[in-house]
């Protein structure tokens, strides 16, 4: 994007400045949080920092001002890792089942995606009401699981639509020509073909789950979850280990995306790498 006397124009250095704006008004309160929560034991919520040191992290075992967070983590992530096998596995079989036309496919795919539009407080309240009308006692790995479940699996369907509707059959034809069974089809040449995009629905779930709040809040019972746990300590804590907290969450957070976008990479490696002797000859 040049002029004729093959300069950049102006609006070129308005949008390159408007966009450093957007990305600093977007990252700076998260870097300002990492920086804050290295401070030393008698550092505050606020600049300048006090010391430098790793106390504030060491205060999140404690357990002596901020809660139960060990706690909040042993069921955020085991209800994250339940949510995410769900997502896929049902993501999975609903793109396999709507290649084809089927009666009340249309009816069922609207009523999955219609969770998508109700309001995330309004579902958590009526699977909390359902629940107690039935008697079911509210935890996170039964009500909270079904309301996260109306979160994530939306996004997982719509994922694996768009991947099987680039997907091509005739791979399946021609398995199916050499001998290959409905099971051998899945397993062999199926599964491994659209197996980015289950990694993909995989992070989705996970990530859903583990950050969800406002479908969790009136579905985890008398125990929070991490999320939970992090918005009752804002009401009462007042330390950097907020901070620390959130500095731990947000690294587990990129680690979890960057072993998905790695592995992503290494299979989109292996695939081309095979293919590309055959193309040579």
């Amino acid at each position: 994007m040049l002029t004729a006397a093959g300069r950049r124009p102006w609006t070129f250095y308005a949008l390159a400045a408007f966009f450093a704006l957007y990305v600093a008004f977007l990252y700076g309160p998260m870097i300002c949080i990492f920086i804050l929560s290295f401070q030393g034991p008698q550092g505050a919520l606020v600049f300048p920092m006090r010391g430098v040191s790793l106390h504030w992290f060491a205060e999140l075992v404690t357990q002596t001002e901020t809660g139960d967070i060990l706690g909040a983590i042993s069921r955020s992530i085991p209800l994250a890792i339940i949510v995410m096998a769900a997502t896929v596995a049902v993501s999975v079989a609903g793109g396999l089942a709507f290649r084809d036309r089927f009666r009340g496919g249309a009816a069922l795919f609207y009523a999955v995606i219609v969770s998508l539009v109700a309001p995330g407080y309004v579902l958590g309240i009526g699977i909390g009401l359902m629940f107690q009308l039935l008697g079911l006692p509210a935890h996170w790995y039964s009500s909270a699981l079904g309301a996260q479940l109306t979160w994530t699996l939306p996004f997982g369907l719509l994922i694996m639509f768009a991947v099987f509707g680039r997907f091509n059959r005739s791979y399946e034809e021609a398995a199916r020509d050499l001998g290959a069974g409905a099971g051998q089809i899945l397993r062999l040449v199926v599964i491994p073909i659209v197996l980015p995009g289950i990694i993909a629905v995989a992070l989705f779930g996970f990530t859903l789950s583990y950050d969800e709040f406002a479908r969790t809040l009136q579905t985890s019972g008398s125990t929070n979850t991490l999320p939970l746990e992090i918005w009752s300590m804002t009401t009462n804590v007042t330390s950097p280990v907020i901070y620390a907290l959130g500095t731990v969450t947000t690294a587990f957070s990129f680690i979890v995306i960057g072993a998905a976008l790695s592995a992503i990479a290494l299979i989109q490696r292996r695939r081309y790498g095979r293919a590309l002797p055959v193309g040579r000859h």
